[in-house]
């Protein structure tokens, strides 16, 4: 029988199980892993962090730990990608933590725009709402902003969100539901707001 793990065979057509029992010996192997995986980590990263440099110094520290316990990872129903996340998102957390702030998750113009009419006479409107819909997701719990990053700008299903998250699809699910029907909620607050702001100005 031929070994799976030959030198001769090259690492890009190797799946995910067969490069990381290579990797825990080869560390071309995690090459492999490294450059198939950095762009989606770092964009986890960088939508989590707001800005290149931490999301660069982060997302290095990511492959960095992932390597250095590479021996240790047993797959048990988890995929490579989703260990990566779970790192990610926990070394996330720690920066958060030690900034003592939160920060805004910045959901691209793609996902904006998808969420409301493209019409060009409607630019200054949809700026504005851009702004009001950024300002709303900020103010959604950790689990629920993490939510909308993996759902809308990684395009996660809610069976690979689940993973990351250690929950189950039905639980995603839900909270899918619930995460929409809280950030109409908060647009409606922020919006009644602006008016009354816009209304308290005309009147001074």
């Amino acid at each position: 029988m031929k070994r799976p793990f030959s030198r001769r065979i090259d690492f890009k057509e190797l799946d995910d199980r067969d490069l990381v029992a290579l990797a825990k010996e080869d560390k071309a192997a995690f090459g492999e892993l490294y450059e198939r995986y950095l762009p989606k980590i770092y964009s986890y990263v960088y939508y989590r962090t707001g800005n290149v440099h931490d999301a660069e110094d982060l997302t290095a520290k990511v492959f960095f730990r992932a390597l250095s316990h590479i021996s240790d990872y047993v797959e048990k129903g988890v995929p490579f990608q989703a260990w990566l996340y779970r790192i990610a998102h926990n070394l996330v957390a720690n920066w958060h933590r030690d900034q003592s702030r939160r920060k805004i998750i910045a959901l691209d113009e793609y996902v904006v725009h998808s969420l409301k009419s493209e019409a060009p006479d409607r630019l200054a409107e949809e700026l504005e709402e851009r702004h009001q819909l950024l300002e709303a997701v900020r103010r959604l719990p950790e689990d629920r902003q993490q939510l909308l990053l993996l759902k809308f700008v990684e395009r996660m299903s809610n069976g690979e969100i689940g993973v990351i998250m250690g929950r189950t699809e039905g639980a995603i699910k839900s909270l899918y539901h619930r995460t929409l029907l809280a950030l109409r909620d908060e647009m409606g607050v922020i919006q009644k707001g602006e008016l009354k702001r816009r209304l308290g100005g005309e009147e001074g």
